[in-house]
């Protein structure tokens, strides 16, 4: 791709929950598991955390080392809603991945030892400093293309430790990429918000809350305090579910975060909670299906 071309636009006003065909007041809540695919222990509590629990999709990290397990699981369970947690880094150094592009062609995606950079600040200043976009279009389509051939259908994209792609051209060619394989983008910083409410697609209207910012202690209670608390529109949480098992605490410094995270999703309280508020728990099929009408018209 030479030019990243954005769809038209097509300005919207109003919440995106009334863009999905709700009222006003209705409060919906996407709860998406992320790093599904990174390992075992994550793989399992994701299943249960969209099983037993109130989690309604998971976002796969293709490159990891539990992703075709994660991929296997996925294939025998359709009805669970999953987006393609597309991934530029990586911050595991006793598990590590890299690019499913051979590393001669993504030279700019790599650090000086040759591995994906850490997404520490200055690792992604490094790499936002020197990533070439075609390259990075070659790594997209090859995650994108690995899980349709191993025959699954993801419902949207979002990014691994970036954020919205961390550069507007990043966020741009994933917009792009997004409409030629008819799926959502995850979106959650306001002037990418602000973009794409311009060209009429839903994405997060209030504070997006990412589960690692929240502290472990009295999480499930801080946790039933903000769905009490949940504005009208259309909601997203990203959780990062996980057994917390001995395995897991030798490789993942971030386990007791992912540990609460699970205890929670998975608790009565949670669907207590849901219950009582009145709260609509959507996925990203919806938001997909109003996506690829609006980026193919």
């Amino acid at each position: 791709m030479d030019e990243v071309t954005v769809p038209a636009a097509v300005v919207s006003s109003g919440r995106s929950s009334e863009l999905l065909g709700y009222p006003p007041d209705a409060r919906l809540l996407i709860v998406n598991c992320d790093d599904f695919g990174m390992y075992p222990a994550i793989n399992a509590a994701v299943i249960e955390s969209v099983e037993e629990g109130i989690a309604s999709s998971c976002s796969l990290m293709v490159l990891c080392p539990g992703a075709p397990r994660a991929m296997n699981l996925l294939s025998r369970r359709p009805r669970i809603p999953f987006g393609i947690h597309l991934t530029l880094v990586c911050e595991m150094p006793d598990i590590p991945w890299g690019p499913l592009i051979a590393k001669e062609r993504v030279p700019s995606l790599l650090d000086p030892a040759g591995e994906l950079f850490s997404p520490i600040p200055v690792g992604r200043a490094a790499l936002f400093g020197q990533a070439r976009l075609d390259e990075i279009e070659l790594e997209f389509r090859a995650q994108i293309d690995a899980v349709a051939d191993a025959g699954l259908t993801p419902a949207h994209l979002d990014f691994h430790c970036l954020a919205d792609g961390g550069r507007d051209d990043i966020l741009d060619l994933t917009v792009v990429l997004a409409a030629e394989y008819g799926l959502a983008v995850r979106v959650w910083f306001e002037p990418g918000r602000q973009a794409m409410r311009r060209r009429g697609l839903p994405v997060t209207d209030n504070g997006f809350l990412d589960s690692f910012s929240l502290d472990i202690d009295g999480k499930a209670g801080r946790y039933a305090q903000l769905l009490r608390a949940l504005p009208a529109g259309l909601n997203e949480w990203a959780v990062h579910p996980s057994l917390g098992d001995k395995e897991s605490q030798t490789v993942d410094g971030g386990w007791s975060v992912r540990r609460t995270d699970y205890e929670f999703l998975t608790s009565p309280q949670a669907r207590e909670v849901l219950q009582q508020e009145d709260i609509a728990v959507i996925d990203y099929q919806t938001i997909q299906h109003v996506w690829s009408q609006s980026t193919s018209s």
